[in-house]
Formats: C-alpha cells, sequence, structure tokens
C-alpha cells in the first residue's frame, strides 16, 4: 500500500473520507487537457459502523471502479518540515527515508519504529536549501484503517492528509508561476495551504472550524483568524520572497460572506472565493454547483486527485 505519495500513473481515484457523522466519496478522473471529471461526488449519513457504511458503499458499486483513497485526520499524524540531508540527493529514497526516520524521532509522539514514514521535497527557489516534509503516522492508527477496508473488501490502494488533499485543489486554482494560498474550513478547523507550481510549500492548521466562524459568536473570531493567515503570508514572505505570492482563496463555506469580507477588507492580498465548479468538469455532477455540496465534498475531491 502506498501512502502519501503522489501517483501519476494513476488517473481516477475513488477517496473515501470519514467525518464526525458523515461519509464523503469522490469518483474522479484526470485528463491531460481538460479539467478532471467528476463521475460521482456524494455524502451520506453514517449508519451504523464504518465497516457497514463501507460495506454498504461497496455493495452498491459505490466503490468498484477506481482504487480507493482515504484521509486522515488532524492529530492523527504529524506533518514536519525538516532540512534534507546534504547527500539527500545521491541517497536512495529507501534509505532517505530511514535516514529521516530516526532524526524526527524526538519530534514526534509515538514510537518512530512503529510508524509508517514517507517524504516529499520542497521546491527551493533562489537557491534556498533543500527542504523536506516528513509525514507520519503510527502503525496504531494505520493498521485499523487499512483493516476497515480490507474487512469490507474495498481496494484501498493509499492512504492520505489533508494538507495534500488541499495542495491537489490548489493546483487547479494556480496562476502560471504565481503562489497561492488557500485557506478552507470544516468542523475540525481550518486548513491554509500555500502552493506554488504544485507544490505544497508552507501549512498552518487553524484552531478555529467552520461552524464557530457563521455562528453566533462569529465576528469575535475573525480577527482571530485574520491574524493566524497574516502571520503565515509573513512568515512566507519572509522565507520565499522570490516567489510572487498573489491571491488568498477560501475554501466553500455556507453563509461565510461576511468572513470573507472581513479578509478582504483586511489584507492587503487580494481575497476570493473559491468555486469548484471552476476548476471541475460537473456535467455528471450537477450539484457540485451548489456550495454546500462543495463544502461536504471539499477534501475528498482533493483527495481524489492524486496524480493531479
Amino acid at each position: 500500500m502506498a501512502f502519501w505519495q503522489k501517483q501519476a500513473q494513476a488517473d481516477g481515484w475513488t477517496s473515501v473520507v470519514f467525518g464526525d457523522d458523515r461519509i464523503a466519496i469522490a469518483d474522479v478522473t484526470l485528463r491531460r487537457d481538460a479539467r478532471p471529471l467528476v463521475h460521482a461526488c456524494d455524502s451520506f449519513a453514517r449508519e451504523g459502523s464504518e465497516l457497514d457504511t463501507l460495506k454498504r458503499l461497496r455493495n452498491a458499486k459505490r466503490l468498484a471502479r477506481n482504487r480507493c483513497t482515504t484521509l486522515l485526520w488532524h492529530g492523527q499524524y504529524q506533518l514536519l518540515q525538516v532540512d534534507a540531508p546534504d547527500n539527500a540527493k545521491d541517497m536512495p529514497r529507501d534509505e532517505l527515508r530511514e535516514t529521516l526516520r530516526w532524526r524526527v524521532k524526538e519530534m514526534v509522539d509515538f514510537p518512530v519504529d512503529r510508524a509508517n514514514l514517507d517524504i516529499l521535497d520542497i521546491p527551493a527557489p533562489g537557491g534556498r536549501a533543500q527542504q523536506l516534509w516528513v509525514v507520519v503516522a503510527s502503525h496504531d492508527v494505520l493498521q485499523p484503517r487499512a483493516h476497515l477496508f480490507q474487512d469490507a473488501k474495498a481496494p484501498l490502494a493509499a492512504i492520505d492528509v489533508p494538507e495534500l488533499a488541499q495542495r491537489n485543489l490548489a493546483a487547479l486554482f494556480e496562476e502560471p508561476n504565481r503562489g497561492l494560498a488557500l485557506v478552507s474550513f470544516d468542523s475540525k478547523g481550518g486548513l491554509l495551504t500555500i502552493n506554488y507550481q504544485g507544490e505544497l510549500f508552507m501549512t498552518r492548521h487553524i484552531d478555529v472550524s467552520g461552524p464557530e466562524l457563521v455562528g453566533p459568536q462569529a465576528e469575535t473570531l475573525h480577527e482571530r483568524v485574520l491574524l493566524d493567515i497574516q502571520r503565515s503570508l509573513d512568515n512566507f514572505d519572509r522565507n520565499y520572497s522570490t516567489v510572487p505570492l498573489t491571491r488568498l482563496l477560501v475554501g466553500p463555506l455556507p453563509g461565510g460572506e461576511a468572513f470573507v469580507e472581513y479578509l478582504r477588507t483586511n489584507l492587503s492580498l487580494p481575497v476570493a472565493s473559491a468555486n469548484l465548479a471552476d476548476v471541475f468538469d460537473i456535467e455528471a455532477t450537477p450539484r457540485l454547483a451548489e456550495i454546500a455540496t462543495q463544502a461536504e465534498s471539499w477534501l475528498a475531491l482533493g483527495a481524489a486527485l492524486r496524480g493531479q
């Protein structure tokens, strides 16, 4: 089973993303000279156990068309940014993973010898020192998830993380040779990512959920989120001054118009709402034109873009 890395040979994936009380599924095919085609995109209430739900979806042939991928949630893994070893370019990938496994030993809160670890390159524009993303998750988290799909006889081929799912989505919105900041919110909090040329350069978790941002105390949280975003943008500008960052997109947030306007008023960077209908072919899934459906399907669609 492959964890986290891009898989360019795959032209279609079905993602299964577990929420607090719902399961989102997206079935997407990548196309070389056209927008990704969404064959199906749905959200289902969880009835019974996760295993029962997966079996029902499999029996309904919702998981048979492509290989499946799923996501871990914030807190189930650690995503670390580390300096690459001086001879990283000359090291076989497996050897580099093992070298980094012991380097991050003191940075994770579980034994690294009982963990899966994968690495992603971070491009180094402007002659910066090479850095890497290291994604680490304990076997205690990964094995039950893998066994869940095995027991449901669903073809799980990869496990991913939300930052990389959002990176995939951001790549669709990028302008040539321009950096893009993208922030989204769900019931578990906010996620800010910064992309450049299809790669993830920076990420930040924001401890404010989507429901909180549109709830009765929303106005008191706007400034807090704004400060989190501004600090991250300033940090990116200090570290990647050669990368032109030209706009911030806000992922679909039903009822979030006032929040988007607040960011637009208080950030020097242009701010706009991200509309998935602009970057996907949704002819087969017209409900994706609705912002509520886009919000429910956000990470599921990103996870299904492996290889994009």
